[in-house]
């Protein structure tokens, strides 16, 4: 493979690389879902409790030009007009930065889920410099930013505009108006602007979280070497992984050699298996396998167990049962009890503990 291909970024992230970036808070997230989230909230909680808000202004400013126009206000009444008109406001403006707050909560927690990244905070050298600055500045990213923040402007520009001007032939009719009539038609005419800025801006803001999903997907991608890289790291290099399981099985092959010259009986096919049975009636229940091996290790079996005494008895059908259904360290199950008694009680024959 071309060096150069190793550098192209073609593999989709794997699942440990996309925890380190949301540990660091790299995400694919648009911020003008939550502006438009928070736009519609705004706009939807003003109008459900605009009645309450004007009576409560209305109230406010009442009540103050009155206690404006006493003869001796004093400190202490002005520090109660104060504190009263201090109060009204928050209760006026609470619904709304109520609704606002947790949008913008819900907006960006169904964007990335709930997330906590304490590095984003720690401080960075490359924030505070001038020349990375500088160059952040003139970034892809930046013109980016600059096209989608101009287009935006240019499109409630428009629907301003838009509305405005289809407006115009109802405009003679305002000098016929009371002041609270010409207040309530400008209202109305601000309302159908920002009702139809919503209707355009959730139409970008999905566009842009498109773009944001897409653009973060690009920036994750990796090349197959940093793929190879990872898994040696998560899974273990191959070469030694396998040195380890041939050390494993060298231990274990060892360990089960051990146990050939205490075996009662090698049972063979007799070429290509070998089982060495024990059995213990103080200790066991039935008899175990303490090692078991074909080809070279059945060799090896046998060449133990006839250095040692042990004798080996050629039962093709036994041999391979046992080898392939008990493993190492296992009672013989019940269906082989018959044919290793008839085994064993050949073996104590030949040793002579039976007559």
């Amino acid at each position: 493979m071309p060096p150069g291909d190793l550098q192209e970024k073609t593999e989709q992230a794997t699942p440990k690389k996309r925890s380190e970036a949301r540990k660091k808070g790299q995400v694919a997230k648009s911020q003008d879902v939550a502006s438009v989230a928070v736009l519609m909230a705004g706009l939807s909680t003003l109008c459900l409790f605009g009645s309450y808000i004007y009576d409560r202004l209305h109230g406010l400013m009442q009540g103050s030009f009155v206690r404006v126009n006493e003869p001796i206000l004093g400190n202490a009444g002005f520090l109660e007009l104060v504190q009263n008109v201090v109060g009204q406001y928050i209760l006026m403006v609470i619904p709304i930065m109520a609704a606002v707050f947790l949008v913008a909560l819900l907006a960006n927690i169904m964007q990335v889920g709930f997330m906590l990244a304490p590095q984003k905070l720690a401080p960075e050298i490359s924030k505070i410099s001038p020349i990375k600055g500088f160059g952040r500045l003139f970034s892809k990213q930046s013109f980016m930013e600059l096209f989608k923040s101009l287009a935006k402007l240019a499109i409630v520009g428009g629907v301003a505009y838009w509305t405005i001007r289809g407006e115009m032939d109802n405009l003679h009719t305002l000098g016929k108006m009371e002041v609270a009539g010409i207040c309530l038609y400008i209202l109305k005419v601000i309302l159908k602007i920002f009702v139809r800025v919503c209707v355009i801006m959730v139409i970008v803001a999905a566009i842009d979280y498109a773009f944001q999903k897409w653009q973060f997907e690009e920036q994750l991608k990796m090349t197959k070497q940093e793929v190879k890289e990872e898994h040696k790291q998560s899974e273990g290099d191959p070469q030694v992984k396998s040195r380890i399981r041939k050390l494993q099985m060298d231990a274990a092959r060892k360990r089960m050699m051990q146990e050939v010259p205490e075996a009662d009986v090698v049972v063979t096919n007799p070429v290509h298996l070998a089982v060495a049975v024990k059995y213990d009636s103080t200790a066991m229940n039935a008899p175990q396998v303490v090692a078991k091996g074909a080809e070279l290790i059945a060799e090896k079996i046998k060449t133990v167990a006839g250095e040692n005494g042990v004798p080996v008895i050629e039962n093709k059908e036994l041999a391979q049962s046992l080898y392939k259904t008990v493993e190492i360290g296992e009672e013989v199950p019940s269906d082989f009890y018959q044919a290793i008694a008839e085994v064993l009680a050949y073996v104590y024959r030949l040793k002579g503990q039976v007559s």
